[in-house]
């Protein structure tokens, strides 16, 4: 008790005010369109000032976590995911080789999904993946279109997992993503081999939701994500040599 007094007299008074929303949350004291009490009353429970507070729920405005209705109050809103990924955007974009740790991320999420979306796709999550295929395999010569295609591909196996808590972390990811998507495009869509292996390996994958089969399925993402990390390597070098031996002529 001691330990959690001497930690909230750390807290800034923003730390509270976004650990009053956050905790009550989480124990389903508050919920999606529940009104916020009174702003002086919150700031004397919080001890805060008015303008603090304010300014704190402002930013949670902004966020999608709170929404104002003019003469009625502010209540608990569902956070936009949205928002959240430009958020996350915003963030990531600052590190430096974050697409490296990002891939990793997107490996994760669906190599869970793709077990989950074999046991409860429905026909429509087949119908939109199946589109998905058929769009990327008539934009293999269009880096941008095809690359969004294969974006969209992956984006909905994860939505046929039909699990919250996966689709909201890709859905965070999915600008960062996409760009990935149609930069490793740019580079291996002139490559005929890579051609080829993109389009078996994302049909493969396809035919095993659609038997139903996780083992196979997860084999062959998994393949796929490696040999096209290989091949595109090895697009990468080749690319780079052509041009050094370009410049040397």
């Amino acid at each position: 008790m001691v330990e959690l007094l001497e930690n909230d007299a750390r807290q800034t008074g923003s730390d509270r005010v976004v650990s009053y929303f956050k905790e009550r949350i989480l124990r389903g004291e508050l919920k999606v369109g529940d009104r916020v009490m009174p702003e002086r009353e919150l700031a004397q429970q919080l001890d805060v000032g008015r303008p603090l507070l304010r300014e704190v729920m402002k930013s949670l405005v902004m966020l999608g976590f709170l929404n104002v209705r003019q003469g009625s109050g502010t209540y608990i809103a569902k956070a936009d995911i949205r928002v959240l990924s430009d958020f996350f955007t915003f963030c990531l974009s600052q590190e430096r080789d974050i697409l490296e740790d990002v891939m990793q991320a997107r490996m994760a999420i669906e190599c869970q999904a793709i077990r989950l979306a074999c046991e409860r796709a429905n026909e429509s999550d087949l119908a939109r993946i199946g589109q998905w295929l058929g769009t990327l395999i008539d934009t293999l010569n269009d880096p941008e279109a095809g690359g969004r295609a294969d974006f969209m591909f992956h984006q909905s196996i994860v939505a046929a997992s039909h699990s919250r808590a996966l689709t909201t972390l890709y859905g965070a990811m999915a600008e960062l993503l996409q760009r990935s998507h149609v930069q490793r495009r740019v580079t291996t869509y002139r490559n005929p081999e890579i051609v080829k292996v993109l389009v078996d390996a994302h049909r493969e994958v396809f035919l095993s939701i659609v038997a139903k089969d996780p083992e196979r399925a997860d084999r062959h993402l998994r393949d796929h994500f490696a040999i096209g990390d290989d091949l595109r390597r090895r697009s990468l070098i080749e690319t780079y040599r052509g041009a050094a031996t370009a410049q040397t002529n």
